[in-house]
């Protein structure tokens, strides 16, 4: 993505500009360039202005050009939707076939596990808390494999996270009823691995298997937007409305599913996990 900037606001040409010109009338450029105010000198091709390139080059109309880092697949939107579709097919597949149980939103569980404990029916109570406790095994063995693996050469940590999923829900898939508690326990784990590995969507943060955070989040941008006319704040409203969207039409395609192949049902998530892991694998070629 470039940024196209007036040719006033760098002065950055020739091999001993001192880098101290390359500030110009813009507030945006005043803290990333106050590190090269002590008189180093650009090189020939340009100078580095903390976050921002100059280059002594400028185009035929006048204008020099800043280059932006490029936005990882990961925070795409398209990956994003993805993602959130399959969130709420697994939530709806765990409600409808293992027992009523929310593999994702987890604040369901807490109250279903606190009124069965409190009228002193264990066995049901253990069901719903069990999920709870793999969800948060779920988000710490993600965070052990960020830390170990972040810096990695090789395959990217997130694929990696993708990998475990896909094989624990095929696992799931292949589960009868009779262990519904153990499946909910692998979805749950599941869940709580893609939560913690894609967090932002365009640089928003968000959750692709639950929505009550996207709606806070969305709601109080379009708030935004209609007192202040900030066409980002629009944006950014958008964007959380439609990883809502996408959960909405995956929960309700998880129902249909869920009807017509029971157990198996869940299989369409690592089908969808599949897609994701190749759009990933396209970017670090």
């Amino acid at each position: 993505m470039v940024t196209v900037l007036p040719r006033s606001f760098f002065s950055c040409v020739g091999a001993d500009a001192p880098a101290a010109r390359c500030r110009g009338s813009l507030t945006l450029a005043d803290s990333r360039i106050s590190n090269t105010e002590h008189g180093r000198k650009a090189p020939r091709s340009g100078v580095d202005c903390g976050a921002l390139l100059c280059y002594n080059h400028p185009d035929k109309s006048g204008f020099v050009r800043e280059r932006k880092s490029k936005m990882q697949t990961s925070e795409s939107f398209r990956l994003s939707a993805i993602l959130s579709f399959s969130g709420g097919l697994q939530d709806a597949y765990t409600y409808n076939v293992r027992g009523n149980v929310f593999a994702n939103a987890q604040t369901g569980n807490v109250v279903l596990m606190s009124q069965n404990f409190l009228m002193r029916n264990w066995n049901s109570g253990i069901h719903y808390m069990l999920p709870l406790i793999s969800f948060a095994a779920g988000v710490f063995i993600t965070e052990q494999i960020e830390h170990k693996y972040k810096s990695s050469k090789g395959v990217h940590w997130r694929q990696l996270i993708l990998l475990i999923e896909i094989v624990l829900l095929g696992i799931v898939g292949l589960m009868s009823t009779d262990f519904n508690i153990a499946a909910n326990m692998l979805v749950s784990f599941s869940c709580a691995m893609q939560v913690q590995a894609f967090r932002t969507v365009h640089g928003y943060g968000y959750a692709s298997t639950m929505c009550i955070g996207n709606l806070r989040s969305g709601t109080e941008s379009l708030s935004q937007f209609l007192r202040n006319k900030d066409r980002a704040s629009l944006t950014k409203a958008l964007h959380f409305f439609g990883i809502i969207l996408f959960f909405a039409i995956g929960a309700g395609a998880g129902g249909v599913l869920s009807n017509l192949l029971y157990t198996k049902a869940i299989w369409a998530s690592p089908l969808l996990l599949t897609a994701v892991a190749v759009m990933m694998i396209k970017e670090n070629r």
